[in-house]
């Protein structure tokens, strides 16, 4: 019994230390703030670190619904107005990285790894 209870401890904390290992990691990311209006982004060029994996904050402040896009980052993101969201990128190779607004096609912008 006091064997069981050793390795069902042991087994807890290992639980608690990955999922805090994983809350941690994601704070510790690069972040951005891309403010996404009826089409426009703000800003429309976001220049990012190489090689390291990034957060981009989406924030909504439209009246209509948007759609973050990115066919090289394989990214999509829907937000109604007022909606706040996020999307990790994966290490990006040094480049320009376009995205989108799938709803108001004249919208652009570029992530600039390097």
């Amino acid at each position: 019994m006091k064997y069981t209870l050793k390795f069902q401890g042991a087994a807890c904390l290992l639980a608690w230390s990955v999922a805090f290992s994983n809350i941690s990691g994601a704070l510790d990311l690069p972040t951005f703030r891309l403010e996404i209006a009826d089409g426009k982004f703000h800003p429309a060029r976001i220049e990012v670190p190489a090689n390291q994996r990034i957060k981009i904050e989406l924030h909504n402040t439209g009246h209509g619904a948007v759609e973050f896009e990115s066919m090289q980052l394989r990214k999509e993101k829907v937000l109604a107005p007022g909606a706040e969201s996020f999307i990790v990128i994966a290490p990006l190779s040094p480049g320009k990285y376009k995205f989108f607004d799938d709803f108001h096609q004249n919208g652009q912008g570029v992530i600039v790894s390097g």
